[in-house]
């Protein structure tokens, strides 16, 4: 049975075992200073927002070598047997150094040191610049975002569209580091205290005969916490239809939050939308928009 990769010393490029296989027969022991910085900027940045710090911790704290791993690295036939005894006592006991997770830094700015003796030192190397290479990217993507929005919240809705869950979970967790509300992944709000968010799909929209029955049915099963998808037919006429929606819940004391867009021209549609919702009373109801939005 496979065990979970990420608690495996294994997570590792094989050149960071052959360099330590020589350390280790020519006792190389002395300690070592490994600086982790960016080289240069992608195109058209000038700053990162440091994050990933956390999982770069988990994994020192848990390193080490099981069973499993060391039978593996025996059929491998590049490793005698005094070194893989030497593996399976083998345990993180370096210092780390790092700016904290959210704060500013510049290329060829170190934003984490590790000292520790060079075996150590040099097993560790490829799993720590992984777990910090997709969430420092996230977060600096996920402030330029921030910024361009000038004060309006967003929330991460990815899960669906990254690589696998590890990167579900860092892209959730590094984009609240930057500074977004919150997250459509659950599992990342339980993880990381994220606050959840999330309302409907057209689906649920098109399983019902009539736009505005759907609209009713959801307002009824989540009165507190109401957001309807408005664009699944024609934009305008689900805002005139919420608009109904909205003056039943108010009526009960109770409102409408906010209605989606997902689809069309959105800076526009949405000035048309506020303008139906404003015209019937609802000028407290919000707006949001989804659909693959970046700072641009």
């Amino acid at each position: 049975m496979l065990k979970d990769f990420e608690e495996s010393a294994l997570l590792t490029d094989l050149y960071e075992l052959t360099m330590a296989a020589a350390y280790y027969r020519h006792r190389k022991f002395a300690g070592a200073t490994f600086s982790l910085f960016i080289r240069d900027y992608p195109p058209d940045r000038a700053y990162f927002v440091n994050a990933g710090l956390e999982g770069v911790l988990s994994y020192l704290e848990s390193f080490h070598f099981d069973r499993e791993d060391l039978d593996y690295l025996d059929t491998l036939g590049r490793f005698d047997s005094d070194f893989l005894r030497y593996l399976s006592g083998l345990r993180f006991t370096g210092d780390v150094f790092a700016m904290p997770e959210g704060r500013l830094f510049f290329k060829d700015e170190p934003i984490l040191e590790i000292t520790a003796p060079i075996i150590e030192g040099q097993l560790v190397e490829t799993r720590v610049i992984n777990a910090v290479n997709l969430p420092v990217s996230i977060a600096t993507k996920a402030s330029r975002c921030v910024h361009a929005a000038l004060g309006r919240g967003l929330v991460d809705f990815s899960l669906r569209r990254t690589q696998g869950r590890d990167a579900g979970l860092q892209v959730a967790r590094s984009s609240y580091i930057a500074g977004f509300g919150g997250t459509s992944n659950v599992l990342a709000g339980k993880l990381y205290g994220i606050p959840v968010s999330g309302t409907m799909a057209h689906s649920f929209i098109t399983s019902f005969e009539d736009e505005e029955e759907a609209f009713r049915a959801f307002a009824e099963t989540f009165p507190d916490n109401t957001v309807l998808l408005i664009d699944t037919y024609d934009t305008p006429g689900g805002a005139r239809k919420a608009a109904r929606v909205a003056g039943d819940l108010s009526r009960r004391g109770k409102r409408l939050r906010a209605v989606r867009l997902d689809s069309g021209d959105m800076a526009e549609l949405s000035k048309e939308v506020r303008r139906i919702l404003d015209r019937e009373g609802m000028e407290a109801v919000k707006i949001s928009a989804s659909g693959g939005f970046d700072e641009y």
